[in-house]
């Protein structure tokens, strides 16, 4: 990375676009309706988002264009990734359940971490439309964007798909597993 540390050089910002580009013409599926030329024009826009980007993919989230929303303009993507991304598993949910825990901390949590990479972790909503798309974690699952009710009282909420059905559970919010990442979103 260049002088700023959210600012590709030039080499990264093209061998990025490349991936993404492929990716978007090998998965008309996700976006049908969509041209990459203006999706290319309004990440050349924004360098923040293509840093973001560049995170999502550098941690195994293989982002794409999953959604054009018309009143704002701005193209969604979602990490893609078959399996929850592998750069970001055994993680707790939040930086509180990460600091209550005494013993085998995990190295972070995927609010702090997803905070880092400048997106957010997808909600339970978000998840079901991305299950829509493929099928997505058939051996891993994924913290998702819990409600409030829920996590204080010490809990969080994460997802998966087996037996051709999307499931939602709930854990410790302190709890991690090897098998268990985050996925997110950013909108460009």
């Amino acid at each position: 990375m260049t002088k700023s540390n959210k600012e590709l050089s030039l080499e990264e910002r093209e061998e990025l676009l490349s991936v993404l580009k492929e990716r978007f013409e090998k998965n008309m599926i996700r976006h049908e309706e969509l041209e990459w030329v203006k999706v290319e024009e309004k990440l050349e826009k924004s360098p923040e988002k293509l840093w973001s980007l560049h995170e999502m993919e550098r941690t195994g989230g293989e982002p794409d264009v999953v959604y054009h929303d018309q009143n704002t303009g701005e193209y969604i993507f979602y990490d893609c990734s078959t399996e929850s991304p592998s750069g970001r598993r055994s993680l707790c949910y939040d930086r509180v359940a990460l600091d209550s825990r005494k013993k085998h901390k995990p190295e972070n949590s995927a609010m702090d971490m997803a905070a880092e990479l400048g997106i957010e972790l997808l909600t339970e909503t978000q998840y079901r439309e991305l299950q829509t798309l493929g099928n997505f974690d058939l051996k891993t699952s994924s913290w998702v964007q819990t409600p409030p009710e829920i996590r204080k009282h010490g809990g969080a909420i994460f997802c998966d798909r087996r037996y051709d059905t999307v499931f939602m559970y709930h854990n410790g919010a302190d709890s991690y597993y090897a098998a268990r990442g985050f996925r997110g979103w950013l909108r460009v």
